[in-house]
Order: structure tokens, then sequence, then C-alpha cells
């Protein structure tokens, strides 16, 4: 652990000066790029922006065109600019005694070229000529003095690479030191690991049953690692295993505990409703009631029905009806269904198409409940339709003989369910309705896994919604 802990120390230690150097090397470059080179471009401006007023008096002389002094004026105010800009930059104090002697310098040599411009506008000549070539003296040397200011920019230039280069080879240094230490401390290690842990695992492996000629061989670690990998991959399956179950059984036992809970109500419910309807139907035959008590009186007995429906569903959620098991085509069961419905189906304005090529194979079922789960499915597209709209029942054989399956999809074009919600459907309890129970589909599954098949829905919000009902033709029934 003391090596282990050393090791780390010195990765620390040298991630940190090196971390440290890189900033280092960061910060100068960053003073270079950003202050010094922008130095010494405003020095290369300073130069340029003077030679380029250098030949319009001699222009001016030649053809006494104006435009040459207003262009020497624009590159006046260009020069001035740059050597304000220059001030800017320069720190040290022979930069800025020098830009002064330049500044004064220029002053001079502007001064000059404006009596020589006035000579030449006089018709002197002569005393312009000469004066002309005292002012070129003056401009060589200022450009003298801009070429001494731009060496000084790049000799700091060349300073920061200086230092630049030494903090790279001390960074060399720093890195080459560490790596002869990292060497040193692995080659520690390594013995230690060879020692401490290689050994055992070797003895390990021969207690564990390994041949001996693998022990001695480079893959005893591999052989025990792939036999560890085995063991989590077990216990993980086991674990999951576990887990399933456990929530299982909790739902087990929260539908124990509904089913008594639905029970005791609507044994201590049902009667006293019963009761009350019995007495409302009396009493509709007896009263006179005017159109607004009318209306009063059926809303009572909906709501009273309602609630009776409820209490039903609850029923029939928490008991396990005896089946009446017999050899049926579920296609004689969509057909009797769709019978049934017939003029439901016409009050909600829903048309329905049936596309079947043959009958589908018989299997072992109760027609009855296989009805009750096709009315759920079909009653429900025709609520969320509202009114209009058509609903496709398409049946196949599916799989090869001895392991087919009777399959019935039931489509609707209605506005469809989101992801969140079309997950949830099957669980008992969850509704999007106002009214709803959220029974109807739990029912559904049930009685369909009793029947030893599945059922699944397809479904996308403005895509409508498909139910598929997977029914095995042999050894269904559980």
């Amino acid at each position: 652990m003391g090596m282990l802990g050393t090791l780390m120390a010195l990765t620390l230690l040298g991630g940190a000066v090196l971390i440290g150097y890189t900033y280092r090397i960061e910060d100068l470059f960053l003073e270079v790029t950003e202050k010094e080179l922008l130095a010494y471009q405003s020095a290369e401006a300073l130069a340029t922006s003077l030679v380029n007023q250098k030949g319009f008096v001699s222009y001016y002389f030649m053809d006494g065109d104006p435009d040459w002094l207003r262009q020497l004026g624009e590159y006046r105010q260009i020069f001035k600019g740059r050597l304000k800009e220059a001030r800017i930059y320069s720190e040290d104090e022979n930069e800025r005694s020098l830009l002064d002697t330049i500044a004064r310098e220029n002053r001079r040599f502007v001064q000059t070229q404006d009596i020589v411009i006035s000579h030449y506008e006089a018709g002197q000549r002569k005393a312009g000529e000469t004066l002309h070539h005292e002012a070129r003296k003056d401009f060589f040397q200022i450009l003298e003095h801009c070429a001494f200011y731009k060496d000084l920019r790049k000799e700091k230039i060349m300073g920061a690479k200086e230092a630049n280069q030494a903090l790279a080879r001390r960074l060399r240094i720093s890195a080459v030191s560490g790596i002869m230490a990292f060497l040193l401390v692995g080659f520690l290690l390594a013995a230690f690991l060879i020692r401490e842990i290689l050994q055992p695992i070797r003895r390990l492996a021969l207690e564990t049953g390994e041949p001996e000629q693998s022990v001695g061989s480079k893959n005893v670690v591999q052989s025990l690692s792939l036999r560890i990998h085995d063991l989590v991959q077990d216990y993980n399956q086991t674990s999951v295993h576990l887990e399933k179950s456990r929530a299982h059984l909790l739902q087990a036992e929260k539908m124990a505990m509904v089913g008594k809970l639905a029970a005791g109500m609507a044994h201590s419910i049902r009667n006293p409703f019963t009761s009350v309807q019995m007495r409302l139907f009396s009493l509709k035959r007896s009263l006179e009631m005017d159109p607004v008590q009318q209306e009063d009186f059926d809303v009572i007995a909906e709501e009273i029905q309602h609630i009776d429906t409820i209490v039903q569903n609850f029923l029939e959620f928490s008991r396990t009806p005896k089946m009446k098991i017999q050899t049926v085509s579920p296609s004689t069961i969509v057909d009797n269904t769709l019978q049934l419905l017939k003029h439901r189906l016409n009050s909600y304005d829903v048309t329905v198409k049936l596309t079947r090529e043959e009958p589908l194979p018989k299997v072992q079922a109760d027609s009855e409940q296989i009805k009750e789960v096709l009315i759920n499915i079909i009653i429900n597209a025709c609520e969320v339709m509202n009114a209009g709209g058509s609903i496709t029942i398409c049946e196949e054989a599916v799989g090869e003989p001895g392991e087919q399956s009777a399959v019935i999809h039931l489509t609707d074009d209605g506005p469809g369910m989101p992801a969140a919600v079309s997950e949830k459907v099957f669980d008992p309890f969850f509704t999007t309705k106002e009214e709803g129970t959220g029974l109807g589909l739990s029912i559904v599954k049930r009685i369909i896994e009793e029947h030893g098949g599945s059922v699944s829905l397809v479904s996308s919000e403005g895509g409508g919604t498909t139910f598929t009902i997977d029914i095995p033709v042999e050894g269904g029934i559980r």
C-alpha cells in the first residue's frame, strides 16, 4: 500500500508540474501573440505609413495635381494614428523615448514638406528643390528610427521565444525525471505483485483443480478471470430473477388485496343499490313528473347504473370465473361478436372491415370470455373515435403445425395514444376516461393469459391503435 501510495503521489506531483508548465507556456504564448505581435505589427505599419507619403510631394511637383496633396494629408494622419497605437504597446522607457524622437522629427519633416509645397506653389522651384533634398534626409532619418523601433519589438519576440525554449527544456527534464521515477517505482511494484499476488493466484488455481501445466502458463489469470466472470453473471441473473419474482409477488399480493376489497365492497353495497333501482323503477311508473323532474330522475338512474357497472367490474376483476372450455374457431367468436354489436356500431356510426382468407384453426377456449375481450376492445375504440371512423379486423394463423397460433389484429383509425399511456393501459386502475374504472383492459389481459396467449398493442398519437390477440392452437389453457 505504501508503494502504491508513493506511485500515486509521484503521479499527482508529476501531473501537477506538467499542468503548471503548460499554463506557463500558454501564458507566454498569449503574451507573444496578443501583445508583442501586435506591437511588432504596429511598428511595421508605422514604417509603411511613412514610406507611403514619401513621393507625394515629388508627384505634385511633376504634374501639379492637388490630389497628391490630399493623399499626403491622409497618410500623415495614418502615420499619427500608427504612432499613437505604438505608444499603447510600448512599456519600455527606451521605446517611448524612441517614439518621442520619431514624433519630434516627423513634425519637423512635415513642416519642411509644407514649406517645400509653398515654394512650389509660389513658383520658387529652385528653393523648393533645395529644401526638398533636406526633407529627404529627415525622411530617411525617421525611417531609420522606425526600423530601429521595429528591431526592438523583434528582439522582444525573440526573447519570449528563448524563454519559451528554456521553459520547454525544463519541462523535458521534469518529464524525463518523472519517467525515471515511475519506472523505478513500477519495477518495485511489479516485483511486489509477482510475489504477493501472482504466486497466490497460481496456488489458488491449483486448489481449484486447474491443470498444473495450465497454472504454469501465462493464461492462468485469464482462466480465473473467466471463472469469476461466469460466477458474476450467474449472480446477476439470479439477482434479476429474484427481483422479478419479488415484483410479481408484490403485484400478486396487491391484486389479492384488491380482490378481497372488491368482493367485500360488492357484497356490501350491491344489494342496497338493487333495492334503490327497483324503488326508482316503481316511482317512475307511479309518479307524474314535469320535464325538469324527469331529466333529474333519469340522471339519478343513470348514475346508479354507472355505480352498479363499476361494482360489476370490480367483481369480475377480483374473482376468477370458471371457464367453460370448448373447441371453437376464433373466427366464429369474431362473427358472433360483430353480430351482437351490430346496432351498437351503427349508433356510433363506425364501420367494421373484416379481412379473412380462411377461418382460423380451432382452439380450446371459453367463447364467452373471448367474446368479452373482443367487445371490450371494440367498444373502447368506438368511444375513442366518438362518432364515425372505422375498425379493421385481420385474422391469420401463425407458425408451423404443432406450434400454431390464432392471431387477431384489431385496428382503429382513432387519435391513438402517446407511448407513456400505451405502456400502462393494461395496468389495473389505469384509465384516461373521466368515468372509467381502469379495469377493462386488465381483465382483457387476464382472460387472454388464462388461455395461454398474449395481448399487445401498437399505437402512436394521430396514427390509430392496433390490438393483437395471440391464442395458441394447442395446449394453451392454464
